[in-house]
């Protein structure tokens, strides 16, 4: 007995009226759901699956959340049947040119005027690492980035900030006050023990070079932890 061949899901075979493609042209992006436009990316399914079902199972594997689609690993994504190496390249290409997108707001260097502005500056930055990093802001007189420097990369679990380097970089951008930042991957926003102590060292060692430490404001995914707005600066 011959075996029944299951019925192509390929897109091609949908109402023309209902294919990603034709919809974008048709209604806009804005009309289409994150799967939709995720198989446009993919451009074709596997003998079992539609792009659009491959997209699902992709979103399914980052919760469906598009932040956590954007930490996704590409081996990760090549772990789905139908997802080759081209198609990761494009998926993670697409999802950095969206990054870059949104970052690019931010090449005018804004003033920072609280603590939600320098939040709001470097979780662009920050917000879709998996691991530690420690940067500092630089600003003149007016309160303007001047310049944006990550200070150190580490793991899951911390990383160092170098006093010495941090203010080279301060000198050398002629900044009158910096912010200090990091991230924590986890999603806690308490600050530890270590990250209290540092930042007390660092704004004793800025004030022998007439720097002011303005804030050190610790990024997650829940939010920002602010020590200025805390009091315990």
């Amino acid at each position: 007995m011959k075996n029944v061949n299951k019925p192509s899901t390929s897109i091609k075979n949908w109402s023309k009226d209902d294919q990603p493609s034709e919809k974008i042209m048709t209604l806009g992006a804005e009309a289409l759901s994150n799967a939709e436009l995720l198989a446009i990316l993919i451009r074709n399914g596997n003998k079992g699956k539609s792009a659009v079902e491959l997209a699902m199972e992709i979103l399914q594997k980052s919760k469906n959340n598009l932040n956590e689609l954007g930490k996704i690993d590409p081996y990760e994504l090549k772990k789905i049947k139908g997802i080759g190496n081209i198609k990761s390249v494009i998926i993670l290409a697409a999802l950095e040119l969206g990054r870059r997108r949104t970052n690019t707001s931010f090449l005018i260097k804004p003033v920072i005027t609280s603590s939600s502005d320098a939040a709001e500056y470097l979780k662009q930055f920050m917000c879709d690492l998996s691991y530690e990093i420690f940067a500092v802001l630089l600003l003149n007189r007016a309160n303007k980035i001047i310049h944006f420097e990550v200070i150190s990369k580490g793991g899951i679990t911390g990383t160092i900030a170098d006093p010495r380097i941090i203010f080279k970089h301060a000198l050398e951008k002629m900044a009158t006050s910096i912010i200090l930042s990091h991230n924590h991957p986890s999603g806690n926003l308490k600050p530890s023990k270590a990250d209290e102590e540092i930042t007390k060292k660092l704004k004793l060692g800025a004030s022998y070079l007439d720097i002011t430490i303005l804030d050190h404001i610790i990024i997650s995914e829940e939010g920002y932890f602010s020590f200025m707005d805390e009091g315990i600066l």
